[in-house]
């Protein structure tokens, strides 16, 4: 296991590390039930997107939160509604746990009109102004400049405070590489940005080791040349996750400070659906699936108290029935029609847009 969280030694301030929890403190049992739930709820979405792309429902790429449920819930728990994200392209659960519809998530993995992107985006670009969900990006780091840019927006409003907005942007660990994510790093530093880059570190760059691919594996240090702190949590602890994620929001909203947060998770399956994962051994998928998110949660919030095996039973029937009626929704939603094609291409009218459809005339009467 990883540790719950180390604190990088380069930062020029200090900042107060947010603790991991060893126990549950003081969480009411209702919110420790409903983070169960909220984990819950994204792990059978996941399971069922991959059924549902295996019967050939869900086109393109798909790629799932499975195992990283904690880290999800816990993150997205800690920030305020006027919050922005970004995010990279596996997303379904970010989406969920935003506050989204799951039906609204399915019908865009479906491609149908009463998805969040009305069936545009699909699975890697999920998008909805509303939740401040800002994408869902496909290119790996793409995300980063655009983020950076949001939190430039913010902070020319005014210095900051208890009651301004923040972004956060969320990438995976093998994009701590590209040249994007440094030179958007330094002009967070410069400018003082209200930006929490989050750093979902699977181990897995696709199919390859962080230890293989990173001069520097402990990523949450990654920031030290432009003198931002970073802190890595327990991506299987959803409280540790929320806690950290508070008080790098705070650090973002009251101090103008940028910062790095590292969840360490587990990647239960391969990269896409359709990736085999040839690169674990079977002990190494056994060690896995030892370390589920779930099942440790699970089994502390028996051992705890704060729910019985009856109680979850409950809560696990409940969320089946939910999301056979989100599969149910979506493979009833209607498809986009041919006169929509160019619908959506511009955010307001363009001069000499396409309009003409496959076949038409090249002259109309």
């Amino acid at each position: 296991m990883p540790p719950a969280q180390k604190k990088s030694a380069a930062p020029a301030k200090k900042t107060s590390a947010a603790k991991a929890s060893s126990g549950f403190g003081g969480e009411s049992p209702e919110q420790l039930r409903a983070y169960y739930r909220e984990m819950q709820l994204i792990r059978r979405f996941e399971e069922r997107s991959a059924e549902m792309y295996q019967r050939a429902k869900i086109g393109g790429y798909c790629h799932l939160n499975l195992g990283e449920e904690a880290t999800v819930v816990g993150l997205m728990s800690a920030m305020a509604p006027r919050d922005y994200l970004f995010t990279t392209y596996r997303e379904h659960g970010y989406a969920i746990a935003r506050g989204i519809e799951p039906g609204r998530v399915m019908a865009e993995l479906f491609g149908r009109t009463t998805g969040v992107s009305k069936g545009w985006g699909g699975s890697m670009h999920l998008f909805d102004v509303e939740a401040r969900l800002l994408g869902g990006y496909g290119i790996v780091g793409g995300q980063i400049p655009p983020a950076t840019g949001a939190a430039l927006a913010i902070a020319y409003r005014g210095p900051g405070g208890p009651d301004t907005e923040v972004v956060v942007c969320q990438l995976g660990d093998a994009t701590t590489n590209i040249g994007a994510w440094h030179e958007s790093l330094n002009l967070a530093a410069i400018w003082k940005l209200p930006i929490v880059y989050v750093v979902i570190n699977n181990r897995l760059g696709m199919g390859t080791p962080v230890e293989k691919a990173a001069g520097e594996p402990d990523l949450y240090k990654r920031g030290c040349a432009y003198r931002i702190p970073g802190v890595r949590v327990d991506g299987n602890d959803p409280i540790a996750c929320r806690d950290a994620m508070k008080e790098a929001l705070r650090l973002a909203r009251e101090e103008r400070q940028p910062s790095i947060l590292e969840a360490v998770s587990w990647r239960l399956r391969g990269h896409s659906v359709v990736d085999p994962a040839k690169y674990r051994s079977k002990e190494e998928v056994q060690r896995l699936h030892d370390l589920d998110p779930l099942t440790a949660y699970r089994k502390r919030l028996i051992d705890t108290g704060a729910a019985d095996a009856a109680q979850l039973a409950a809560i696990d029937d409940e969320v089946e029935a939910q999301v056979s009626a989100v599969v149910e929704f979506a493979d009833n939603s209607p498809h986009p029609t041919p006169d929509q094609l160019f619908a959506h291409a511009y955010a307001t009218p363009v001069a000499n847009a396409p309009r003409e459809l496959p076949g038409d005339p090249l002259l109309r009467a």
